[in-house]
């Protein structure tokens, strides 16, 4: 990782950037989780803080850390939640329908991961490709039949593509859980535009701020994560490049997240989005009343979490945890939690067992092997997935106490 710069004007609009959102201090990146014979180094850490751009009020940290040292080697694979694989099928099925996509037509997903999504469209015989900018990632995407391509996606790499299909533009361009992450907006988002052409449309799921807000979901800002979108910020960043929202539909996925439909061609707004912009207009997105007032209820959170910590040593209890997230990561350190806190953390990916969590350096396991441990308490980071985990838990025999610390400290299943 190369190190940071700071950010001194609105990365979308070039507005000026005011008031801040939540500042969690200084923090490792989020997904760099740390290989055993480094333990004994220092990690680098970087501010971890949002603000608010007075002009089109998008929500942005401030210190942007080296995107190509984050995503080139990457730790997060999409295929590793059930509940992701069904949201992704469904989404594939559903689009195509609508879409009226068949053996003639052209699907893009930028940050393909390892092909999870793109999977689908291949089994129904509809010609894809996927851009993956991690290249450990990209190559489980093509082992598993699904063309890549591993590079950054903005204008150059839409330009190679039409290149490669005679100019002719793609019917469906898919950026899911991507638009947080991309430091150069007018590049990524042009680039959108560009590959959509006149004709073809865009879908962007994000997760929305107003869900953040009103669940005191500060865990999902961490460095890989530079921008929080409301549909009001995202209507703007689309419309400078010539793509025009039509369709809008709220989603439950991590934590209540939005999908925007949009094209250049110009089309009636429907009933959904009339009814997500009044919302966001009733809540006050444009106004500074919205955004202040999250920094101490973030605290609350943190406080309750180190307290409940504190007493479970007091009483011997053995913590454990579930789920190597960065959301995971962003709590523990914004916590100040330690090995000596947590014994293990748990997590399917083989890619992250036997490495440390960066900053708490907890170690990371398999599911089996935390539960050889015998906890007396298992916390849940990944919240957004608490059924899920919670169903795997108790299969596997865990009688003890489940716990979520977002938005509020919760026990389930404690012994009576």
């Amino acid at each position: 990782m190369s190190g940071a710069r700071p950010v001194t004007a609105c990365r979308a609009c070039g507005g000026r950037l005011g008031l801040t959102f939540c500042d969690l201090g200084h923090q490792p990146v989020a997904n760099s989780y740390v290989p055993p014979d480094r333990a004994g180094e220092p990690e680098p850490a970087f501010p971890l803080r949002a603000v608010v751009c007075d002009a089109c009020r998008l929500v942005q940290l401030d210190t942007v850390v080296d995107e190509r040292g984050i995503f080139t080697d990457y730790a997060y694979f999409s295929s590793m939640s059930s509940t992701w694989l069904d949201h992704a099928a469904r989404f594939c099925a559903g689009v195509a329908r609508r879409l009226a996509l068949g053996p003639g037509c052209f699907v893009v997903e930028v940050a393909s991961n390892d092909g999870y999504l793109l999977r689908n469209f291949v089994a129904a015989g509809i010609p894809c490709l996927g851009v993956e900018p991690a290249a450990n990632v990209a190559a489980i995407a093509r082992a598993a039949g699904v063309p890549t391509e591993a590079r950054f996606f903005g204008r150059d790499a839409a330009r190679d593509i039409l290149g490669a299909r005679g100019g002719r533009p793609a019917d469906l361009v898919i950026a899911n859980n991507v638009l947080a992450h991309v430091p150069d907006l007018d590049d990524f988002v042009g680039g959108l535009a560009l590959l959509a052409g006149p004709r073809g449309v865009v879908s962007i799921e994000a997760p929305h701020l107003v869900a953040l807000v009103d669940g005191v979901q500060f865990d999902t800002i961490y460095h890989e994560h530079y921008a929080y979108w409301s549909l009001l910020s995202m209507e703007a960043a689309l419309a400078r490049q010539g793509l025009r929202v039509f369709d809008v539909e709220r989603l439950a996925t991590h934590g209540g997240s939005l999908r925007a439909l949009s094209a250049a061609a110009e089309q009636p707004p429907s009933a959904a989005l009339l009814s997500v912009r009044a919302e966001e207009a009733a809540r006050g997105l444009g106004d500074d009343a919205f955004y202040s007032g999250f920094g101490p209820r973030v605290r609350a959170v943190l406080d309750g979490l180190r307290a409940w910590l504190d007493g479970a040593a007091a009483e011997g209890r053995r913590v454990c945890a579930y789920g190597a997230a960065a959301k995971g990561n962003t709590l523990l350190n914004a916590t100040g939690v330690t090995a000596a806190d947590i014994l293990a953390v748990a997590d399917r990916s083989l890619a992250k067992q036997g490495r440390l969590m960066p900053g708490s350096r907890i170690p990371v396991v398999s599911p089996e092997a935390m539960l050889a441990l015998r906890p007396d308490d298992i916390l849940i980071l990944p919240w957004n997935i608490e059924a899920e985990v919670a169903g795997q838990l108790r299969a596997a025999g865990f009688t003890g106490r489940l716990v979520v610390a977002v938005p509020q400290l919760t026990m389930r299943g404690a012994p009576e």
